[in-house]
């Protein structure tokens, strides 16, 4: 089945270019169908290749999918153009009498950054609790993971000494649990973070389960008990090349970034990069779609119940 845009999003050139089947919104009226609805609040600087990066994810799927695109303000951006903004994404206002089946939250450039210091954080807080009650499932990735735990569970943030950058191993730690179903004992993903996410530490103050991780990493994957919120540390969802933008990018910036770990061919920069997690990458957002959000959501999203409480719910055995 297709992935439904809005009609003359860029993604949907890309997109048809890789043999994807994508459905605008004129042709999709005259279908006869309720696809899942997902809400893309996009906090990542280069709008579109985010686009681009998580409706390639969204589309390995036999459900239609309509996708809404949101933005946390309307401050001008410095690497999307306005046009864009204006033409294809929503403020908050205007989607939250609304209801969807998945809401995906991205990340964001804000790893050495306090939450009091976040200049959208109050917004970032509502939506997050509007979720609850609006969303059947919520996805939230690297930066946005650790504003997650914070707002659900009050966890302070946790910043490394060093970025972790890189591919790393991740152990699948609960292999029957639907959302890892298919994931070999080990996989790569990409990481581009400060944050910290140990192990120890998540096990003792929240209730969720933690479904793959390693010790260099910490925890890559875990999930509320009720399944309405799992958090991603990593960028299951990066292109080949991607990592290596934002190297060059903090060399340019006279950073002095350490290199990618584990990422180029014999550890040149000088030679292309491939992506050694694009099949887990998929896998993982597939599984999310059918386990926790197409097997979860009522067809009347209104009859939505709100999240259960994930600070006291435990798992049932």
């Amino acid at each position: 089945m297709p992935i439904r845009i809005p009609d003359r999003l860029p993604a949907a050139n890309v997109l048809t270019q890789e043999n994807i089947f994508v459905m605008t919104e004129t042709r999709a009226v005259n279908q006869d169908i309720r696809p899942m609805r997902v809400l893309l609040l996009n906090l990542m600087p280069k709008k579109i290749e985010t686009e681009n990066q998580l409706l390639r994810m969204l589309s390995n799927s036999p459900l239609q999918i309509g996708v809404d695109l949101l933005r946390i303000d309307d401050r001008p951006s410095k690497n999307t153009p306005q046009s864009h903004l204006e033409h294809f994404y929503y403020d908050f206002e205007q989607v939250k009498d609304e209801f969807y089946d998945g809401l995906i939250i991205t990340g964001a450039p804000l790893g050495l950054t306090d939450f009091c210091d976040v200049v959208y954080w109050d917004k970032i807080e509502q939506i997050v609790e509007w979720s609850k009650s609006h969303v059947t499932s919520t996805l939230f990735l690297c930066w946005a993971a650790q504003a997650g735990l914070k707002i659900l569970y009050g966890l302070d943030k946790r910043t490394r000494l060093e970025k972790l950058s890189g591919v790393y191993e991740h152990q699948n730690l609960a292999q029957f649990e639907p959302l890892v179903r298919g994931f070999d004992d080990a996989f790569l993903a990409p990481h581009s973070r400060y944050a910290d996410f140990p192990l120890d530490l998540i096990r003792e103050k929240t209730n969720l389960r933690i479904l793959a991780g390693s010790e260099p990493v910490g925890v890559y994957l875990a999930v509320s008990p009720d399944r309405r919120q799992v958090f991603v540390t990593g960028h299951p969802e990066y292109d080949a090349d991607t990592l290596h933008q934002e190297y060059m990018r903090d060399l340019s910036a006279g950073i002095e970034p350490k290199m990618p770990e584990n990422y180029y061919p014999g550890n040149n920069p000088d030679n292309a990069p491939r992506a050694t997690w694009r099949s887990h990458g998929h896998l993982l957002f597939s599984n999310w779609l059918n386990y926790h959000v197409y097997q979860l959501t009522p067809y009347d999203l209104s009859t939505l119940s709100a999240a259960g409480d994930t600070l006291t719910k435990d798992w049932e055995e």
